[in-house]
């Protein structure tokens, strides 16, 4: 079984530290209530003001068998590095001071206000770190789904070995990621002597402008999340792609005989190890956790499991939590 790391810092530990007001906390808080992913990410302040310049090895050295009087050659590693950058996630919530004026509990009306703004800005940080292409939107960040996009055969990338076929040939495809977090492995970043990557600044009573540009009193809040993905070890992400939503949902076809399982345990055995500082999790939509817990209920599955964690029940593959992840499309072109 999987034993869950605790040593990385999520974004709530690291805006608890570098903000001891806590109103960055809270907003942290509220952005992890409604993406659950948010919660399992470690985050790590990047060594540029851009984002982070990261050294990959790519080559080991040579070692030999050495006998009585002989010599040994010089050897060396071979490195890479690889810079990922950040991008500036903003949102701004302007109330008319008269609607904030007529509420019970004016502090609270603002925040609820707010809150909608921060789950906007969780979700489009899924679909980021999910879809993220900088070669299409520059202005994002670098995400997952570019990273894994071939499957494993002649003149493919050495992480084409991480990505498993599931059979689906539709147009009703979606993914499942296995993803073991670690400071060493994969992680989030916020660039260099910024602030948590994530800042609440109240602008207080501002002119703020209708549709037609007229004029009236608001409050105004601004959010910004300055945030970015860095893969340190390709090992640590697998994706099975191509899985069929419509055979999954009916354990029939490409998805028979608990099919779902066995791809999950070919997954977790990409990765090199699943413990000490590594945090493995498992990501999928809510149809494919739907099609999971339901073999769960199977007696003959050993391999998945629902237990009370906290007052909540949990999924569990082999001991890996799954995670709900909406953002994760029900629709992704088939991967050949």
């Amino acid at each position: 079984m999987a034993t869950i790391g605790n040593e990385s810092l999520s974004i709530i530990d690291v805006a608890k530290r570098l903000d001891p007001n806590g109103s960055t906390a809270d907003v942290a808080e509220l952005l992890a209530q409604t993406n659950e992913i948010v919660q399992d990410i470690p985050w790590v302040e990047g060594n540029l003001p851009t984002g982070n310049r990261t050294t990959i090895r790519t080559g080991l050295p040579n070692t030999v068998w050495r006998k009585l009087y002989g010599g040994v050659p010089v050897s060396k590693s071979t490195t890479a590095q690889v810079d990922d950058t950040t991008g500036m996630l903003t949102a701004r919530s302007e109330p008319d001071v008269k609607s904030v004026a007529m509420a019970n509990d004016p502090a609270r009306f603002r925040l609820d206000e707010a809150s909608s703004f921060i789950e906007a800005m969780g979700q489009d940080f899924c679909t980021t770190l999910l879809y993220g292409d900088t070669s299409i939107n520059p202005e994002r960040f670098y995400g997952l789904q570019p990273r894994y996009n071939e499957l494993p055969g002649v003149g493919a990338s050495p992480s084409a070995a991480n990505v498993i076929d599931a059979g689906g040939t539709g147009s009703d495809n979606t993914s499942i990621y296995l993803i073991g977090w670690g400071r060493t492995t994969a992680f989030g970043i916020y660039p260099k002597n910024s602030r948590a990557g994530l800042v609440h600044r109240d602008l207080g009573e501002i002119d703020a402008f209708d549709v037609n540009n007229d004029r009236y009193r608001a409050y105004a809040d601004l959010f910004e999340w300055d945030c970015g993905l860095v893969v340190k070890d390709w090992r640590y992400v697998v994706r099975i792609a191509n899985v069929d939503v419509s055979d999954a949902s009916s354990g029939t076809g490409t998805m028979a005989n608990q099919r779902l399982i066995e791809l999950l345990i070919d997954a977790k055995n990409r990765m090199p190890r699943l413990t000490g500082n590594i945090q493995p999790r498992v990501y999928a939509n809510r149809t494919i956790r739907s099609a999971l817990e339901k073999m769960a209920l199977n007696k003959s599955s050993n391999a998945l499991s629902i237990r009370e964690s906290a007052g909540q029940f949990q999924s569990d593959f082999l001991g890996i939590p799954i995670r709900t992840v909406d953002q994760l499309l029900n629709t992704e072109a088939r991967l050949t």
